[in-house]
């Protein structure tokens, strides 16, 4: 009898087996989590740290190894997770119905800012400016691992307040974030160069990255709105049925906006605002919404994985034990005290205000403002503040995402609404 080949299978087919296994838990998860106190997110990780742990892998996802990949996908995943969640907001906007939002914005977000960096300086040691970037990277809600406590596909109903505000505040934050991670990068390249710095980031990174910002997204959003659903033709976008246009509507107002030095993730958001707004009700929003956040699961499942990965890789290695202590402060009390100040005055009931101030998960957008900031400031090692942040991820995907479902289901009964009865 001959003897059998030997069992070696090409890395090639061995990738394309996991992506069609990948693929298809990206399908079957959602479902299969629905009432259960886990996430997503958390299989992922755990999937990504077995894969890594196993000696045929050979490979060590380490971003500090890998900064412009870092900085590259987490982008790509984050502006994915941007439009889908500015396709999927019912409400129209306004100032008065969207104050709980700029509560978080204007309160929320600059005390998380000034808190952190207060611990990365007089907790961490940190010089001041790594303490600065540390805050703007930490201080944003995360729109791709906040899905759980986001609003539902659009007209499905799914609006009540603290949905509402979470995905808007991480729709906007990460635009809003950005000034502070260049004030840091200004800050360390003025200290090597000596050159002023406070104009030009006022003039520059502040109002005019801003505003072209949200002026841009507009701008894209209503020329794709008319495109896809007032052109007097049969040639109407939304004639195709392809939820791709807004994957199209992504890539072009990113694209567009960072080509004249502004905030691209505040106008990707923008767009989306923009879009919808153009014929809220069109059934075609539920098509661009559905294919956007197909896309984004998967992207988020890769980058899951290998986060996973990057920490039984030796990602945490760096810490020290105050590193610790300074993180579950993070997660524990600055988010939710910052959270609950910024709700004095309004009129959400207590429950509603500590859902909100407890779940401002940290995730993917943190990753790519760390990676953003460290490949742009000179001479400046990363190592520990990569590890702090990857506890904070790691952290907050493990806490919230335990806790969501409780929690989530609590406050729908709580309003009458039966969480069995929708898909939450």
């Amino acid at each position: 009898m001959p003897a059998l080949p030997e069992w070696s299978p090409d890395p090639y087919i061995l990738t394309l087996t996991g992506f069609g296994l990948l693929i298809a838990l990206v399908a079957w998860l959602p479902l299969a989590l629905r009432r259960l106190p886990l996430s997503l997110p958390i299989i992922c990780v755990l999937i990504g740290a077995g894969i890594f742990l196993l000696p045929i892998t050979g490979v060590a996802p380490l971003p500090l190894d890998h900064p412009e990949i870092a900085e590259r996908f987490t982008e790509f995943v984050v502006i994915i997770a941007l439009m889908g969640a500015g396709l999927k907001i019912d409400r129209p906007f306004s100032l008065a119905t969207w104050a709980t939002t700029w509560r978080l914005l204007g309160i929320t977000m600059p005390l998380s800012i000034a808190a952190i960096t207060a611990l990365g300086v007089y907790m961490l040691g940190l010089s001041p400016v790594m303490a600065l970037l540390l805050g703007a990277a930490l201080a944003p809600t995360d729109p791709v691992l906040a899905a759980d406590v986001q609003v539902g596909p659009p007209k499905s109903g799914e609006k009540d307040e603290v949905r509402f505000a979470l995905t808007s505040e991480a729709g906007l934050n990460d635009g809003f974030a950005f000034p502070f991670v260049h004030l840091a990068i200004v800050l360390g390249l003025s200290a090597t160069s000596g050159e002023p710095w406070l104009v030009k980031w006022l003039t520059y990174n502040v109002v005019w990255e801003i505003a072209a910002g949200v002026g841009g997204g507009w701008l894209v959003g209503y020329v794709f709105g008319w495109l896809t659903f007032h052109i007097p033709a049969e040639t109407k976008l939304s004639k195709t049925g392809d939820g791709l246009i807004a994957v199209a509507a992504t890539f072009v107002s990113y694209g567009l906006t960072e080509m004249i030095h502004c905030y691209g993730f505040l106008a990707v958001f923008v767009t989306a605002l923009s879009l919808r707004a153009s014929h809220r009700d069109h059934e075609f929003h539920r098509d661009m919404h559905d294919l956007t956040e197909q896309v984004e699961r998967l992207a988020m499942m890769v980058l899951l994985l290998l986060f996973g990965g990057a920490l039984v890789s030796g990602l945490l290695g760096p810490l020290q034990w105050i590193d610790v202590v300074a993180v579950a402060v993070i997660l524990l009390l600055v988010r939710p005290l910052s959270g609950i100040l910024g709700m004095i005055g309004s009129k959400l009931d207590w429950s509603e205000k500590l859902t909100l101030s407890f779940f401002g998960i940290r995730g993917v957008g943190s990753i790519y403002y760390l990676a953003y900031g460290l490949n742009r400031l000179p001479g400046e090692g990363g190592e520990r503040l990569w590890a702090v942040i990857g506890l904070v991820i790691a952290l907050s995907i493990l806490l919230h995402g335990l806790t969501v479902t409780p929690i989530m289901r609590k406050l729908d009964r709580s309003r009458g609404i039966d969480p069995d009865a929708g898909m939450h």
